[in-house]
């Protein structure tokens, strides 16, 4: 099979009305909705902390984060916890979202780049567009989603309650 023919697979979640996917591979895994420790003096879109096996995982809530207006939790609301970079080392993150879709294999010839104007989010945040035949998915770089200074600041966050 030729490399460009090689799909890559695709975690897909909802905000809102909009579909997004990160690289399976960044997904540990998915939770339904739990208590989430609030953790006083942390950015508004930080929701505080979980316990995840034993493990202080800091939630992020993704449309918080993305300028969104607040919604109602559902029964489909749940965690996805991602491993990001930063700075060479992994950092668990669960992110807010309100719903998990599917998880979609993506051809590179279904992938086109981010494009310059017209969406909520900034583009530096976009891998590129899975053009679907009937719908496009936002494609995050979850690197880039959180800045280094943010994961510094959730690393740091879940030390300090798993010190207590």
């Amino acid at each position: 099979m030729a490399a460009s023919d090689e799909t890559t697979q695709f975690l897909t979640f909802t905000l809102g009305e909009d579909v997004f996917a990160i690289d399976v591979t960044m997904a540990r895994e998915v939770l339904d909705l739990c208590e989430v420790t609030r953790v006083p003096q942390v950015p508004d879109y930080m929701l505080g902390v979980i316990n995840l096996r034993g493990s202080v995982v800091p939630v992020i809530d993704m449309r918080r984060k993305f300028g969104m207006p607040k919604a109602e939790k559902t029964r489909d609301t749940c965690i996805v916890v991602v491993e990001v970079d930063v700075d060479g080392e992994p950092v668990v993150v669960g992110a807010l979202a309100d719903s998990v879709r599917e998880v979609l294999d993506l051809r590179p010839d279904q992938i086109e780049p981010p494009p310059r104007i017209g969406t909520r989010l900034k583009t530096e945040f976009i891998k590129g567009m899975g053009n679907l035949e009937d719908r496009f998915v936002i494609i995050l770089d979850i690197n880039r989603v959180f800045g280094a200074d943010e994961l510094a600041l959730a690393q740091g966050l879940a030390e300090e309650v798993a010190a207590v």
